[in-house]
């Protein structure tokens, strides 16, 4: 089984050089079903959502995976590739002030018009209530995953390394959606 595994992560990073962006959308769909799935599971829904999951994998295969895959291309190339303490805390602060709000705006955008189908009047309402509480939560993680990121991980695997967190960030959003949806009991 080691070496099906191992096989399998060989031709995973061949895709990944010769094709990264394709294997970096991939990814990101496929993180995106998973932390739906989940999702769906701890809040107690009986029946997987396909709608929903399909939403969801739309939204990290059309979204998630080309933006993350043109950021960190963006962030080297204005940075130069360097991975010195100051030039990671510069990096770091641009991506919490920049795509950090952008991102979780949109996910609160998309979950409410798109998947869940609301009126852009309740969506707004929501994110007015919701979105402060999301991002303040988000500033006091992501900096940490942002800082290992620039300064350990190859630039052509910070995306994945990023989209597997963002799986469980993705189920946390969820889960916090999901709570504020449902009605109080």
């Amino acid at each position: 089984m080691g070496s099906v595994a191992k096989k399998g992560l060989q031709q995973y990073l061949g895709q990944l050089q010769q094709r990264p962006l394709r294997t970096k959308v991939i990814t990101a769909g496929v993180l995106s079903a998973i932390s739906d799935i989940v999702a769906q599971k701890l809040t107690g829904i009986p029946k997987l959502q396909i709608k929903r999951l399909l939403l969801k994998v739309l939204f990290g295969a059309a979204y998630l995976g080309p933006f993350g895959h043109f950021f960190h291309i963006a962030l080297d190339k204005i940075f130069k590739g360097k991975k010195d303490k100051k030039t990671v805390a510069k990096k770091v602060v641009l991506e919490q002030l920049t795509s950090s709000p952008w991102n979780n705006m949109l996910f609160m955008i998309y979950y409410g018009l798109v998947t869940e189908g609301r009126p852009w009047i309740h969506v707004k309402s929501k994110i007015k209530k919701e979105y402060p509480t999301v991002q303040y939560t988000a500033w006091s993680f992501w900096p940490v995953v942002g800082w290992i990121n620039h300064q350990y991980v190859p630039l052509q695997f910070r995306v994945i390394v990023h989209s597997c967190i963002a799986c469980f960030w993705a189920i946390f959003l969820n889960l916090r959606a999901k709570s504020v949806a449902l009605p109080k009991g």
